[in-house]
């Protein structure tokens, strides 16, 4: 339908085309009822949201009424967003979320998708209409700044913004305007137009939108240092803490401090979970952190949220499997067993769950060699390797990245650093590779170049090390243990057992004394419990004791 065509539909109700996605036949009767009422002829009703896009596909609609959960299949977020990728839900499309949950993680998630307006059941006849009407009322008005920001065509909807704001027939509207507008500024990347539109806002307006607008325009601007304080107030502000933290965490990308944006990215992410991207970006974080806990319930939460969405795929299930033969490779006790176990499980569900599992072939030949590996069952792991699995390159970054896993722990590391080498070509030619996977990749080539074992490996070669008195090779491999897993308390527990000695003995370095005062702050930041605070007591109380055993 063409742009005029649903600019002049706006103006009547008979012509309008409504639809409504809930699986409550009751809400479809109230919403039809009242909008009968009005002159709306044209309802078509909903109970799953496979029916729905389905009906998408036949006509155009001009709004479409939501609820947020629909329990047969996919829930609201994840329909609204296939909704826009198919191009069936624009700027331009009137569109109302229901819920009967109005919690902080729900809300944070339709404030994302930015719908018109969100309505909490139980409905009311006259609440429906009086809001549809004014709904509708702004969505005519405004249309073609709508338009604009549909097409990205930014200039035209500051254009039409300005004129807007001239019409004092129009002031009902204007926070509307003044909205898209900012958004418009911050689209051309005009920061220090935007810094001051914004500013000046704020001595009219406390919108959440304008606070959250005017830290986009300095954050943009690196200037962090300017706006702590109004960080902190924002952070603890139900309606602005999410935005805030997700700004700060794109902020510390920018500026490289990937410690920082993790930490970002994960309050970001626990306040609104849906966002697919959102947690690729915290499970590519958790990677680079080396954090093997986090990056494994990052790969997890993807597959469930993703679940009946446009992203499902064998792929994210693979991921799991990945991310958790990473994760048992660093545990040093028997609890690595039960997530192979269940690594075991998901190859199973993998192959028989989904049709297109063939197409996953080498894929999945490479983690059974790598959970094989993981299990003490070298023999078999290296046979499926040297039968299955080639230097040439896959398409995907993920799957290459897996062959330079496999290759790693099974010692044949030349292999590995080719096709290190490889990715790293790989990605120089793909633009849309993020830089916090290509910051990945540089990190597993100097990593992987220069460690040859996993940290499992080399807390075993540690012990093996102590017990014969080694100490020097055993602080060395518990070190690069640490390098590879710099939270795991047990890694950084050993290694103040080792330094103990070799302070005991007089041979204690610089460099050693550097290592034993970033083992203890770890330690004391990781607010241990039960066993592992009595081990910690007891081994600041032996440092302490080593100067006078050396005396």
């Amino acid at each position: 339908m063409a742009f005029v065509d649903i600019q002049a539909d706006l103006e009547h109700f008979a012509k309008l085309n409504v639809l409504i996605i809930d699986d409550n036949l009751l809400v479809h009767s109230t919403l039809k009822l009242a909008l009968v009422e009005l002159g709306i002829r044209s309802i078509k009703c909903s109970e799953t949201a496979y029916y729905g896009l389905k009906l998408c596909e036949e006509m155009h609609f001009h709004i479409i009424i939501c609820a947020f959960n629909v329990k047969s299949d996919k829930d609201g977020f994840h329909l609204l967003e296939e909704l826009k990728f198919k191009g069936h839900v624009t700027k331009t499309t009137v569109l109302i979320f229901l819920s009967t949950e109005t919690s902080e993680s729900l809300v944070n998630s339709i404030v994302e998708l930015q719908p018109d307006d969100f309505w909490v059941k139980p409905l009311t006849l006259k609440r429906v209409q009086d809001r549809f009407v004014h709904i509708l009322q702004v969505k005519k008005q405004l249309f073609n700044i709508y338009q604009a920001m549909d097409d990205k065509a930014f200039s035209k909807a500051i254009y039409y913004a300005d004129r807007h704001l001239t019409n004092d027939d129009l002031r009902i509207y204007h926070p509307n305007i003044l909205r898209m507008k900012g958004d418009a500024l911050l689209g051309l990347f005009e920061l220090k137009d935007a810094e001051n539109f914004y500013q000046e806002l704020l001595k009219t307006y406390k919108y959440a939108w304008v606070q959250i607008g005017y830290v986009k325009s300095l954050l943009k601007q690196g200037r962090l240092a300017e706006i702590n304080e109004l960080l902190t107030t924002l952070i603890q502000k139900t309606e602005t803490r999410f935005a805030t933290h997700d700004l700060l965490a794109q902020y510390y990308i920018d500026a490289e401090e990937y410690e920082l944006a993790y930490e970002e990215i994960k309050k970001a992410t626990a306040l609104s979970p849906r966002n697919i991207e959102r947690n690729k970006k915290s499970w590519d974080l958790a990677r680079l952190n080396h954090d093997h806990q986090g990056q494994y319930e990052a790969t997890c939460n993807i597959a469930k949220n993703a679940k009946n969405s446009i992203h499902d795929s064998p792929v994210l299930l693979l991921n799991v499997i990945r991310a958790g033969i990473d994760l048992a490779i660093t545990i040093t006790d028997a609890s690595s067993d039960k997530i192979l176990k269940q690594s075991e499980r998901y190859i199973k569900q993998l192959v028989h769950n989904y049709h297109d599992a063939h197409m996953f072939k080498t894929q999945i030949k490479i983690v059974r060699a790598r959970l094989l590996n993981a299990q003490n069952q070298q023999v078999k792991a290296r046979k499926i390797v040297e039968t299955h699995v080639s230097l040439k390159p896959a398409p995907f970054i993920e799957d290459n990245l897996d062959t330079v896993k496999v290759f790693h722990e099974l010692g044949m590391r030349e292999d590995a650093v080719i096709m290190l080498d490889a990715i790293k070509k790989q990605i120089a030619g793909d633009s849309l590779t993020s830089q916090v996977v290509s910051k990945y990749v540089d990190q597993e080539r100097e990593e992987r170049t220069d460690i040859h074992f996993t940290p499992k490996q080399l807390n075993s070669m540690a012990v093996e090390y102590f017990q014969k008195k080694r100490l020097h090779p055993a602080l060395k491999s518990l070190s690069q243990a640490l390098q590879l897993s710099p939270k795991n308390v047990k890694l950084t527990l050993s290694l103040l057992k080792v330094l103990i000695v070799i302070k005991q003995n007089g041979e204690l370095e610089d460099n050693d004394r550097e290592l034993a005062s970033k083992a203890f702050t770890m330690l004391n930041e990781a607010k241990l419990v039960g066993k592992y605070m009595n081990v910690f007591n007891d081994l600041k109380l032996k440092w302490q004791k080593a100067d006078e055993f050396i005396n």
